[in-house]
């Protein structure tokens, strides 16, 4: 597989090709079918799951029984390495967005991994700090900003995460429904379209299938305050 196949923000991404070698030589490869889920919140199961291939959404279950969607996660990107750090039950689902290649590494061989090659163990550590800011921050976000500012923030986020640049912009490749991004930006789906369509208007983004280019970067950093 192409080492440019994982976008720079993600675990695979940052380590070293010797390091990432080690890592996917631990992990046993899967297939898995588009709605299948790969961990269920409040299970008691500590293995890590290297997204080889794939996209996936973290969801977790509200008291009025609807799922709240946390965040997306793309090839390169590991999930579930809370619990295999710290034995608790899974705090999220995570469900396949599309037919995806994944590899499973049990936590012990993953602890002995880290153990054995610290700079990824620092890299593992980033990416949880990475993880709680963006929680932080949006929770901040949803009371202290209107939705275009919010929209703008996570759109912002997802570029710098996992943006592809092309002639046009910044694609942002993801597949992500409007309501999908809608509960992302903590947005009713109607002003989330509203929101959209006034930084289409103003030339900022542009939006395709389930695709969004950001066409001014600068101008999306300043809707979004983070100038």
């Amino acid at each position: 597989m192409e080492e440019a196949h994982w976008p720079p923000g993600t675990l695979l991404g940052r380590l070293q090709p010797s390091t990432r070698q080690r890592l996917l030589s631990i992990g046993v490869r899967r297939s898995v079918k588009e709605a299948q889920v790969l961990l269920r919140e409040g299970a008691l199961e500590s293995h890590v799951i290297l997204l080889d291939d794939a996209l996936v959404k973290v969801t977790v279950s509200l008291s009025d029984g609807r799922d709240a969607l946390l965040a997306i996660r793309v090839s390169g990107d590991v999930v579930g390495e809370i619990s295999a750090l710290n034995g608790t039950p899974r705090t999220a689902t995570v469900t396949a967005c599309r037919p995806s290649t994944i590899r499973i590494v049990h936590r012990n061989a993953f602890r002995s991994f880290l153990r054995d090659n610290p700079e990824a163990a620092l890299e593992v550590a980033g990416i949880v700090a990475d993880r709680l800011r963006w929680a932080n921050r949006r929770r901040i976000d949803f009371t202290s900003y209107p939705v275009r500012v919010r929209l703008a923030r996570v759109l912002w986020e997802l570029a710098v995460a996992y943006g592809q640049r092309g002639p046009g912009g910044i694609i942002v490749d993801i597949r992500l429904t409007q309501n999908e991004l809608a509960t992302l930006c903590g947005a009713a789906e109607i002003s989330l379209q509203k929101a959209l369509g006034g930084l289409r208007t103003d030339g900022i983004v542009a939006t395709g299938y389930r695709e969004i280019v950001v066409r001014d970067s600068e101008a999306l950093r300043s809707v979004a305050g983070l100038e």
